[in-house]
């Protein structure tokens, strides 16, 4: 099963800098342009916009690479 996850919840993931975590603002459940490309979003498999506690850097990730803390 996969999780489902809400505006406010604490997630964490991997980037290149190494893990981040943050606040999820936003979710998508249809396909959106984001810093140029095409993100692919369903009611199924929704992507999600964080926004980094620690840079306040905004990222958008399938639900499969985030981990609520």
């Amino acid at each position: 099963m996969k999780t489902k996850f809400a505006i406010g919840d604490k997630v964490s993931w991997n980037s290149e800098a190494g893990r981040v975590s943050g606040t999820i603002i936003q979710i998508h459940t249809k396909d959106f342009d984001y810093k140029g490309y095409t993100h692919h979003a369903t009611e199924d498999n929704p992507q999600y916009e964080i926004k980094s506690l620690k840079t306040n850097h905004i990222a958008a990730h399938k639900g499969s690479a985030l981990t609520k803390l």
